[in-house]
């Protein structure tokens, strides 16, 4: 019986029954607005605060501190253009932070290996008169400490660093980065800080005191909610123009109409993740380990990606050589397997991974990677399936040229 694998819960994730079950009732009966002043409206009220208190209980904030917006892209730009417009209209105003930031460029510090969400916002105030500058991960895929402060100048305005990266699931020094924040404070320096937090989320634990972040990015699809949600952490008087403008909702920092329903499916996984976190950790943790041995076993000439120690545990990011991963990606989706060349937001592309060149590999085994996510919905018979999966595909590409791996295996697809 041809059975289908899911191995890319890093793209999206299912929605969990006690999700599904949690936000039914605000799609039908519990219908208000929560802006009106009647029972409907302070209904649908007390579920988004209710959802409020879940997800900043996730990350160790206030619920004040948690303002929710329609996913993980939407909470990047509120953070990095929303604090960088605040600085600047700010000196225009009047209000410069020193005397050494008027009339300066703001300076935004990130890394090469950021999410598109991050990237391509930072990309586009750089047309703006924003300087960016762009911190190389090295090969073990993560950022140097030491590099973070050297980067740092007296126009430095945000740094923005990811927890975790989506495509190789490498763990950055984010707290040692939040000290280096304060020092700077401490002396009176005003730099703010923040991670792009959407892949570690319901992986390992958040504590925005621990990290020291001003702002911290979390998604709800990636911990087994619907699309279309996700909030951003702002610590209290940090200041962001908003980018949504138009009502009051969300403190005045982002116009709309909550999405009721989302945000209480939103809340409700945020707090099966709390309560899951540690047992869900260690047995993705297991069941990727064992699914890498296993690989390493059937195929020969294969580079795992990244740290090995500072990862999330559901991330396997691996390289085949003389094979090209889109051409793997469509032949074990033929046999049922669903995986990934790396970002989702990225698919359709045929250039090779720029988190895997980032770390220094070479073209081949940038062009061969590919990314097992595992979720809470995979066991142990899902990770034999692809691994049984992957000799057939590999040998058979490997007998392939180079060149015409994507366009053989594409003509054997039926449409």
């Amino acid at each position: 019986m041809f059975r289908r694998v899911y191995l890319d819960n890093s793209a999206t994730t299912p929605v969990a029954d006690e999700v599904v079950e949690a936000m039914m009732p605000y799609l039908t009966g519990k219908f208000g607005n929560p802006s009106s002043i009647h029972f409907f409206g302070q209904e649908a009220r007390a579920a988004v605060d209710r959802a409020r208190h879940q997800v900043a209980g996730l990350v160790n904030a206030r619920p004040n501190e948690i303002v929710f917006t329609s996913g993980g892209t939407e909470a990047n730009n509120l953070a990095i253009r929303g604090l960088i417009e605040s600085r600047v209209r700010a000196r225009r105003n009047g209000n410069a932070l020193s005397a050494q930031q008027i009339n300066t460029r703001p300076h935004i510090i990130t890394s090469s290996i950021e999410h598109s969400a991050i990237l391509n916002v930072c990309e586009d105030l750089e047309k703006q008169d924003i300087s960016v500058t762009y911190l190389p991960v090295y090969r073990n895929g993560i950022v140097k400490i030491a590099d973070v402060e050297a980067a740092i100048t007296d126009e430095t305005i945000l740094i923005s660093i990811m927890t975790a990266n989506n495509e190789i699931g490498t763990i950055q020094p984010v707290a040692e980065i939040g000290r280096l924040v304060r020092s700077f404070r401490e002396n009176g320096r005003k730099i703010w800080f923040h991670t792009d937090a959407v892949q570690a989320a319901g992986k390992i634990p958040l504590d925005v005191e621990e990290i020291g972040c001003d702002l911290l990015t979390v998604s709800a699809h990636k911990i087994y909610a619907p699309k279309g949600v996700g909030a951003l952490y702002v610590r209290r008087g940090v200041r962001l123009h908003p980018q949504n403008i138009g009502g009051h909702q969300e403190r005045e920092r982002r116009g709309g109409t909550e999405n009721v329903a989302f945000i209480v499916a939103f809340g409700k996984a945020c707090e099966i993740a709390q309560n899951e976190i540690a047992a869900s950790s260690k047995r993705l943790g297991e069941l990727r380990d064992r699914f890498e041995s296993r690989v390493g076993e059937a195929v020969s000439d294969i580079v795992l990606n990244g740290d090995r120690e500072n990862r999330l545990p559901n991330i396997a990011n691996i390289s085949f050589r003389s094979v090209e991963g889109e051409g793997l990606l469509i032949n074990l989706d033929m046999q049922g397997i669903a995986v990934s060349t790396g970002s989702a937001c990225s698919s359709g592309s045929l250039e090779p991974s720029p988190v895997i060149r980032a770390l220094g590999a070479d073209e081949e085994v940038a062009r061969g990677a590919i990314r097992f996510s595992f979720g809470r919905f995979n066991n142990d018979d899902d990770a034999d399936l692809a691994v049984e999966a992957l000799p057939k595909a590999v040998n058979m590409l490997r007998s392939l040229s180079p060149v015409d791996t994507i366009k053989a295996v594409k003509s054997t697809v039926q449409f």
